[in-house]
């Protein structure tokens, strides 16, 4: 196993698990068949749970991250939560807390963060597409 960390944005997530990997880019789709370790923060946890109640996504976050954690070997971080905030705080280019805590996630041992989302692709120079 590679020792480098791969963290996955939420839509990144709901994509593998809905069997999508053709909306994930050609870099993404290489690194997540790689054995790097692949994590999530708790963040997107929360997020998923959101999209269940309001009705964007159908399964719950509990059934997406284990059928993940069985296929691919994502797992949650478990980094302390003060630090993930205390890096957060220094993130003033978005109003999104998913997204201002999922990049202070990566952020807080600049970890690769996969994403398509073009704000944090702009702002986070440890995002790839």
């Amino acid at each position: 196993m590679n020792s480098t960390s791969i963290y996955l944005d939420t839509h990144v997530i709901i994509w593998l698990y809905v069997d999508e990997r053709n909306k994930l880019s050609n870099f993404a789709q290489s690194i997540i068949s790689q054995n790097y370790d692949l994590i999530c923060s708790p963040l997107v946890k929360l997020e998923l749970q959101y999209l269940y109640e309001i009705g964007k996504i159908t399964d719950s976050p509990n059934l997406i991250l284990t059928d993940l954690t069985d296929r691919i070997g994502l797992r949650l971080c478990d980094k302390s939560f003060i630090e993930i905030i205390n890096c957060a705080l220094s993130i003033t280019w978005t109003r999104d807390v998913f997204d201002r805590l999922i990049v202070a996630n990566a952020m807080v041992n600049e970890n690769i963060l996969l994403s398509k989302d073009h704000k944090i692709l702009s702002n986070y120079i440890h995002a790839r597409w």
